[in-house]
């Protein structure tokens, strides 16, 4: 006869072994338990990363979701050096707890901001927006900071494991901002069960704390969560934009469309509105006119890409949610009310406690002849 596992006699004892008071205490124990190596990770209590959202993932929403409990992440967008120097002063002076940075891979300055975020000891660097560099990694780690790199996929995943990425995001296209072509849910059976070697944070329409469980469990070491967030009270969103959110279904989180594939347009998911109408006909427009002669193809394209220069933080901060971008994932149907960050993040750890206690519970109110069964099955192999 085989003897099972050491580790499953500790997690899955039968039910009379576990008092009933303790049901609660032991959901908490094994949600730490699933989430351990992200927490250790980040050095946090949760291993819930704030999704780095331009004009909104700034100081006052950085330090509440750190302070919360969770992992704040400055976006950094288009800022430069000198501007990021201040908002990390910023959101630190805010907080005590460990929050991270975004930088984008394509900005010119990256180099500089990378060596802004070493000198304020940020212990985590997150890069995104493109593949980054070997030398920007190499700069990161010898600065002392953890490099952490989003995966679009399994191969890139591994590559970016192999030149010194320290951990993995992987992010599906029901996000909001910038997406890729592949849903949440088939990049965790691609990638979490072949990248072992660094803790993997899965992103893209999470919503709730049950679906939160669900990637720990396929062996996610956390999450990283930015629509919930939006409507937080710390959020300096304009009650506008906020107002969009609460209002809004997951259908309403469209990709940008593209109308001839000649001119590319980088899909990203947002709130429509009349600005995604017109973004439409305009691209109309500019065909026509590069069809007749009228524009170079590189001028048309550039007609396009212009659309929604500036839209993001018209929509965000002056609440244009005309004529503004309104990014913002699928997971913008759970967004129902304005809240506390740290309400929004204890409402997510007790939806992933109750489906840990219900099951506990149900397993100590199987009969005891049944569960004598099933052990004896187990130990017979």
């Amino acid at each position: 006869m085989r003897q099972r596992p050491a580790a499953a006699q500790q997690t899955e004892r039968p039910p009379s072994a576990v008092p009933a008071d303790s049901a609660a205490d032991w959901s908490r124990a094994e949600l730490a338990r699933l989430w351990a190596r992200g927490r250790a990770f980040l050095g946090v209590e949760h291993a819930i990363m704030g999704g780095a959202m331009t004009w909104v993932s700034e100081r006052r929403l950085v330090a509440a979701i750190s302070d919360a409990g969770g992992f704040g992440v400055i976006a950094s967008g288009s800022m430069s050096p000198g501007l990021l120097d201040a908002e990390i002063a910023a959101t630190a002076a805010l907080t005590r707890r460990p929050f991270g940075v975004n930088l984008i891979t394509m900005h010119p300055q990256l180099l500089e901001l990378i060596d802004v975020c070493i000198a304020h000891r940020v212990g985590h660097v997150v890069l995104a927006g493109g593949l980054p560099s070997i030398a920007a990694i190499q700069r990161i780690r010898a600065g002392g900071a953890r490099v952490v790199c989003f995966a679009p996929a399994l191969a890139i995943a591994r590559k970016l494991v192999r030149i010194g990425a320290d951990a993995i995001v992987i992010e599906g296209s029901e996000a909001g901002g910038h997406i890729g072509p592949v849903s949440t849910a088939v990049l965790a059976q691609e990638v979490l069960p072949h990248i072992t070697e660094v803790p993997v944070f899965v992103a893209g329409g999470i919503g709730r704390g049950e679906a939160i469980l669900s990637y720990l469990e396929m062996g996610a070491a956390g999450v990283q969560l930015g629509t919930r967030f939006v409507c937080a009270h710390e959020s300096i969103a304009h009650p506008r934009f906020k107002h969009a959110f609460i209002r809004a279904s997951a259908r309403d989180a469209v990709p940008s469309a593209q109308l001839d594939a000649r001119f590319p347009v980088i899909p990203v998911r947002a709130l429509a509105n009349p600005a995604t109408a017109r973004f439409r006909a305009v691209q109309r427009e500019v065909i026509d006119r590069f069809n007749s002669g009228e524009l170079s193809q590189k001028e048309a394209q550039l007609e396009i890409e212009h659309f929604w220069a500036g839209a993001l933080r018209r929509a965000v901060i002056d609440g244009d949610v005309e004529n503004g971008s309104l990014m913002a994932g699928q997971s913008v149907g759970l967004v129902s009310r304005e809240q506390g960050t740290a309400e929004i993040i204890g409402e997510l750890i007790e939806q992933a406690l109750a489906v840990i206690t219900g099951r506990e519970r149900r397993r100590r109110s199987y009969p005891a002849s049944f569960s004598a069964s099933l052990e004896g099955r187990d130990a017979a192999g």
